[in-house]
């Protein structure tokens, strides 16, 4: 299922919009201080699922991948996602929750990092919650 997270008509805008979404994706990966193969499958898997054009990932990833280690802060990739249906905000925090626990657990920074999207995406800390739970159930 390809998700239609993006208007199809702004290929420049969407690129971007597609990168902000992979930079907060391997923010999360990253934040444990261990960037594995798992969790990068995984953001292009999800990446697979936004974009069509499948062509540009690896770009994409290339891309995504420098622009988040030359960041230091989490509101730059924020900005265009907040303004997303919640469905579709929705669907970025289950694969943030499966990226953070993709090695079996969460720890204080990654659980902090969920509670600060929460507030920036504007998503309520009880469906922030749902979904891990979620996420936890099909992880077992």
């Amino acid at each position: 299922m390809i998700l239609k997270f993006f208007n199809k008509d702004e290929k420049q805008n969407n690129d971007s919009n597609l990168i902000d979404v992979a930079c907060l994706m391997i923010h999360a990966a990253k934040i444990d201080e261990n960037y594995t193969d798992i969790e990068r499958k995984i953001i292009k898997n999800t990446l697979t699922k936004i974009n069509d054009n499948k062509e540009d990932l690896d770009k994409i990833m290339i891309e995504a991948e420098k622009k988040e280690a030359d960041s230091n802060h989490i509101q730059e990739f924020t900005r265009n996602i907040k303004m997303m249906e919640k469905e579709n905000k929705k669907e970025v925090i289950k694969n943030i929750w499966t990226i953070i626990l993709s090695d079996g657990n969460s720890d204080m920074y990654e659980e902090n990092l969920m509670r600060r999207l929460a507030g920036l995406l504007y998503i309520d800390d009880k469906t922030i919650g749902e979904i891990k739970l979620n996420i936890q159930g099909k992880l077992k």
